[in-house]
């Protein structure tokens, strides 16, 4: 068992879940949520702060902002509280309020936007009140998630080698799209160490990410209503658009086996499911994993609460009676003709 003196010097690296028990497909589940921060994005926040303050960008008076639909969020909270710098987030009515009171536990500040975007929905509205606070004050430093590569690089440093170092015969990676940075990092690290694993990439209807038209989005995390800066797609083998439906079914799937997980483990794991029943049987030896982000405690006023499932999805969904409804795009490049 480590000793550590900064929260950020724990995270558990090499648990997995299989997932054949409970979806009847051999999905290994790569569980980030077993770190202080609760999530993927304590990689990515931690990299992005280290690389600031090497370069002298984030100084003394500094004032960290970033846009968070909860996760980096906390992560940033968490970090900077440990560094002792001053961080500022800005959220919009879409996160968790389990997210806002642990930024705010943290010492963090919390601005968040309640009307979005004409054209970039919630993000864009945050991207712009970022913007604005940037413009009158010069005490704050962006880290902007959405272009800096320190973002991806954490994921190519610290995500991708694991995997491969435990499943050296891996053939498909599950990875969810929000700012790409998680599938990036892993991407470009496979792409370059093993070519011959398939990159499949998991977003959430109604996200522009990969060309398919805007639409109401109310789980937070995976999605996007502004195309991120850091994909390439030509990393990217194939797209599984997944409705977020499906997504509440698999949380509930999952629970029901003891197995509390969050909004965007589920898209993922739904997206991951799918894509594998609708391959050739004669590939069903595949060894793929799936990356889940974060656990289901931040969740359970939204996810895992009847009323408000029903409220957003219906009655159909809140009784997870329906048939999966998730859609394969197939290759990136189809996702962008058909856009």
């Amino acid at each position: 068992m480590p000793i550590i003196s900064a929260p950020q010097e724990f995270n558990e690296d090499d648990l997995y879940v299989d997932l054949r028990p409970v979806l009847g497909s051999s999905i290994y589940l790569k569980c980030e949520g077993f770190n202080f921060s609760g999530s993927i994005k304590q990689k990515a926040a931690l990299s992005m702060i280290e690389a600031a303050e090497q370069s002298g960008v984030l100084k003394e008076d500094s004032i960290l902002v970033e846009s968070s639909s909860g996760n980096l969020g906390v992560a940033l909270s968490m970090i900077a509280a440990s560094k002792g710098h001053r961080f500022l987030c800005v959220t919009d009515s879409r996160c968790n309020l389990a997210a806002r009171r642990l930024m705010e536990a943290l010492g963090a500040e919390v601005r968040i936007v309640t009307d979005p975007d004409p054209e970039g929905g919630f993000l864009g509205a945050r991207l712009a009140l970022v913007r604005r606070l940037c413009a009158t004050d010069p005490r704050h430093v962006w880290l902007n998630q959405y272009r800096n590569a320190d973002n991806w690089r954490a994921h190519y440093r610290w995500t991708a080698p694991p995997i491969a170092q435990r499943f050296p015969g891996v053939d498909v990676l599950f990875i969810g799209a929000g700012t790409t940075g998680t599938l990036m990092g892993c991407a470009r690290w496979f792409k370059e160490h093993r070519p011959d694993v398939r990159i499949v990439a998991v977003d959430s209807v109604g996200s522009v990410t990969f060309g398919r038209p805007p639409g109401p989005r109310m789980i937070p995390g995976l999605g996007a209503g502004v195309r991120p800066a850091l994909l390439d797609e030509s990393f990217v083998d194939d797209v599984v658009i997944v409705p977020e439906s499906e997504t509440v079914r698999m949380c509930h799937r999952l629970a029901a086996r003891g197995f509390l997980f969050g909004g965007s483990t589920g898209t993922v794991a739904a997206g991951a499911s799918q894509w594998l029943a609708r391959q050739d049987a004669d590939r069903t030896g595949l060894v793929s994993v799936a990356i889940s982000p974060d656990l289901g405690e931040r969740y359970l006023d939204t996810l895992y609460q009847t009323n408000w499932v029903q409220g957003v999805y219906g009655d159909e969904v809140a009784g997870v009676g329906a048939k999966p409804g998730v859609e394969t795009v197939g290759t990136a490049e189809a996702v962008e003709s058909a856009a």
